[in-house]
């Protein structure tokens, strides 16, 4: 199952929304609302930008091809549209724990955090030993798209 993830094309858009995702937890975690916000946050993202990705899709598609959105067409924008808000909406879980009573809301924002991070660096890694890159090299270019997130965390860390 996760091979096959791994070679479509949802994972460019799973990468995208944890992107997303991930500066809306580091927007919010200087001031954190409560881990139902949060979730509220994180879910209402997720529709806004998948719906964004659906409608984008939709206008690129009529425009450049110049004709309407064809039936079967769309079953492949929405797969993707809900990649995009599946990534943004994923840390809503650690939220939930939080919500359950399984963790505070700091250490449900430090999850969140960081396992964006490792998701966004996995994917690089994995997209580097598809490509043919050897061990090293696929494992420079995950620390570099780790370091995207990274930076969006440091530069947030200095403006507050």
């Amino acid at each position: 199952m996760i091979k096959d993830h791994l070679g479509s094309r949802q994972v460019a858009r799973v990468v995208y929304g944890a992107i997303i995702g991930l500066a809306l937890i580091v927007a919010l975690e200087k001031h954190p609302p409560a881990a139902g916000t949060m979730i509220a946050s994180l879910m209402g993202t997720a529709v806004a930008v998948g719906l964004a990705e659906l409608y984008a899709e939709i206008v690129g598609i009529e425009t450049s091809e110049r004709h309407r959105v064809r039936r079967d067409q769309v079953g492949e924008l929405i797969d993707d549209s809900l990649a995009v808000a599946f990534g943004v909406a994923f840390p809503a879980v650690f939220f939930l724990l939080s919500v359950l009573g399984a963790m505070e809301v700091d250490t449900a924002f430090a999850f969140a955090k960081w396992t964006g991070l490792v998701l966004i660096g996995f994917y690089g890694f994995a997209a580097g030993r598809y490509a043919g890159a050897p061990v090293s090299r696929a494992l420079l270019q995950g620390a570099g798209a780790a370091a995207i997130g990274a930076a969006l965390i440091a530069f947030k860390a200095l403006v507050h």
